[in-house]
């Protein structure tokens, strides 16, 4: 039996659109509410749109329909327990240059686990995946190449070392489609994965 992704996925349809996609962890709406505060604090910088904050996990590029259905059975099977999760500080991407403003994540060993099992399947399932190192974090704002503003944005960063969120309990993860807009992308959920209570995830798979 095939997934139950919609009619879109399906290989009957022969259609084989591409399809750029990542899974993700949602954030819940207090958590939103809160990073959305930090956002209208910021110095510089485009917002990310409160409906877009999210905690990425694996980026798996533009995929054909097919590949992207084989993903969607790999990661079913992938069992993990729930787990909490803390926003703790900001930080920024690009040394020189930044180019992103974020709210970064506590260190968390089931978030790392996760991760890596996500990225094992999604390998499997015939994905190749960027090498970068998994940094969690949700993107604020996009940064642009200004360098006057890099004290400014620097500066807000320091002044939010003490800044908590949280925690939170992860009890799902979802599979994302991402359609690039004029103005900011669109992200639409097309999978939710149940974690399961930690007594009842697994080791193994």
């Amino acid at each position: 039996m095939r997934s139950h992704l919609p009619n879109s996925f399906s290989r009957r349809h022969r259609s084989f659109r591409m399809i750029r996609a990542f899974a993700a962890i949602a954030l819940p709406p207090e958590i939103r509410e809160r990073l959305v505060q930090v956002q209208a604090g910021l110095p510089e910088g485009r917002p990310v749109p409160p409906e877009n904050l999210h905690l990425t996990l694996v980026f798996l590029g533009e995929l054909p329909e097919p590949r992207l259905d084989d993903v969607h059975l790999a990661f079913a099977g992938i069992r993990a327990g729930r787990f909490q999760l803390t926003v703790s500080g900001l930080g920024l991407f690009g040394s020189d240059r930044p180019h992103n403003l974020h709210a970064a994540l506590a260190e968390s060993a089931p978030l790392r686990h996760l991760q890596t099992k996500l990225e094992t399947a999604a390998r499997r399932a015939g994905v190749v995946l960027d090498r970068r190192r998994f940094v969690p974090h949700v993107t604020l704002a996009r940064l642009g190449r200004d360098r006057s503003a890099r004290r400014r944005v620097e500066l807000a960063v320091a002044q939010a070392a003490d800044f908590r969120a949280g925690p939170f309990e992860v009890g799902f993860f979802g599979l994302f489609r991402s359609e690039i807009g004029r103005n900011a992308a669109r992200y639409t959920e097309l999978m939710r994965y149940t974690l399961f209570a930690s007594q009842d995830a697994s080791p193994g798979a």
